[in-house]
């Protein structure tokens, strides 16, 4: 197959069905993929599109310049903003709008059956100060639960929440703000502080986790640990559409435990550390559609908790489905974990298009036996892949390796008519000698180009179905 291919042949390639992919750029991968909400896998898949409804809001709003905003970056627009909200609420909701102009605020708690409409021209600033994201509040900080700084924007057991528009959130982060508590991260100047440095905190967490500590004492004097950007917590019915999210402190968009919620067109824009686009959490029915993630970390990562508190709470992130997105920088395209200890169930991804010299990892699974996790029902088809480092990673040896008593299990794992330009590897899969990885079907791989030698071991009970690699049908 040439650079040169013609989009038939192309379609022909994907299978029937496949239009939503288009033709090759971006270092092999050309043009974004259309919407294209066909999950006719079977009927699991088209009835958890059926449940997926975005939330609808009176037509009533308020603009923020109303109750006193006012632009310009000597301005705290927080009081006005709350004072709209509150008065949308009150009345049985509708829209608060930010208007066109640079407004700047500290942390944004929403409430039920409100949308907070950021306007095209508008961008709404996170000034980052950390003292102004206290109060804490009830979070959760990869995958442990603890009283923390508020996240940017936060709503805590409401109903019907929505961020909506064509402006921009800027979340502030930056080599001097915030990203420095993440202490050494690849070149960054700002070395390994002594104090001001989030392992201190994370630590400290982590082993009151372990203990059992009651979340409302996990509560900190000197805390650095970062908060997520946009993060529903405990809620029903959640919008998140259009906008551009960009510098964030930590996570970009993070809903937990929710139900029923839309991630539609928003472009992830951030290169800070840990800045994953998009992670659902112990979340039911999510989809995200027609997005595009350029992050300095894991594009899109389904999450479920962290070791014994995610194994507390015991729910599992479900009935994820992914369409039509793009991904470029960042550490995987479409991952599962690595805090994963409540299992994740039924994921769907398809007609989503990555490539970048940046871009480490297409498909990824990362746990280990501290983690854990149940992974069963995940459906990938119909990607194309332009440049990636490792195409697929099945990896039980994440960070800690094997050195605790909860083994990951991985069952019906299905990817097919996966297509890519160029790899330095076509698989990246470890297991363990006791435990293998099983469970896993692959069909209609092709790899066109892959530098190095795929890495295999302890793999078992691996279906293979038509895996060509460097012009060579191969079996793993």
């Amino acid at each position: 197959m040439t650079m040169s291919m013609n989009r038939r042949s192309l379609l022909k390639l994907m299978g029937t069905g496949s239009a939503a992919m288009g033709a090759l750029t971006m270092s092999g991968c050309t043009g974004s993929p259309s919407a294209n909400s066909d999950f006719a896998w079977n009927d699991q898949a088209n009835a958890i599109r059926a449940r997926i409804v975005p939330p609808s809001f009176p037509s009533r709003s308020a603009v923020i310049t109303e109750y006193g905003a006012k632009a310009g970056s000597g301005e705290n627009v927080s009081d006005a903003i709350h004072a709209a909200i509150d008065a949308i609420a009150k009345q049985g909701g509708g829209r608060v709008v930010v208007p066109k102009g640079e407004f700047y605020t500290g942390p944004v708690h929403l409430k039920s059956n409100i949308n907070l409409h950021i306007e095209e021209g508008a961008t709404l600033h996170f000034i980052p100060e950390p003292e102004l994201y206290k109060p804490y509040v009830f979070t959760r900080w990869e995958g442990t639960e603890l009283m923390g700084y508020s996240p940017l924007i936060y709503a805590y057991e409401q109903t019907n929440v929505a961020i909506t528009g064509k402006g921009t959130l800027e979340g502030g982060g930056s080599p001097t703000q915030w990203w420095p508590w993440k202490g050494k991260w690849k070149e960054a100047d700002w070395g390994d502080h002594p104090v001001e440095n989030q392992k201190f905190t994370r630590d400290v967490l982590r082993q009151m986790a372990e203990d059992q500590v009651p979340v409302a004492q996990r509560v900190f004097d000197e805390n650095y640990l970062r908060p997520p950007f946009i993060q529903p917590y405990k809620c029903k019915n959640v919008l998140i559409e259009g906008v551009t999210i960009k510098n964030s402190p930590f996570w970009l968009v993070n809903p937990v435990l929710c139900e029923n919620v839309t991630v539609t067109g928003v472009h992830c824009d951030s290169h800070g550390p840990n800045s994953d686009g998009c992670d659902p959490e112990s979340c039911k029915d999510v989809l995200i559609e027609n997005c595009v993630f350029d992050t300095g970390d894991d594009c899109i990562a389904i999450k479920s908790g962290r070791n014994a508190d995610g194994r507390r709470v015991g729910a599992p992130c479900e009935n994820i489905l992914i369409n039509a997105c793009q991904m470029k920088a960042g550490h995987g395209g479409v991952v599962i974990g690595s805090e994963i200890s409540g299992g994740v169930k039924n994921l769907y991804a398809q007609h989503c298009e990555m490539s970048s010299p940046d871009l480490d990892r297409g498909i990824r699974i990362k746990t280990n036996s501290i983690r854990g996790g149940h992974l069963q029902n995940l459906n990938y088809r119909h990607l194309r892949i332009g440049k990636v480092k490792d195409a697929i990673v099945i990896n039980f040896y994440y960070e800690e390796g094997d050195v605790g008593q909860f083994m990951p299990a991985l069952e019906a794992i299905s990817i097919e008519n996966l297509h890519v330009v160029e790899a330095k590897r076509a698989f990246m899969m470890r297991g363990y000698p006791h435990t293998p990885i099983t469970g896993v079907s692959l069909k209609n791989i092709t790899i066109e180009k892959a530098e190095k030698d795929s890495v295999i071991e302890n793999v078992a009970e691996v279906t293979q179905e038509n895996i060509v690699i460097n012009g060579k049908a191969v079996v793993i």
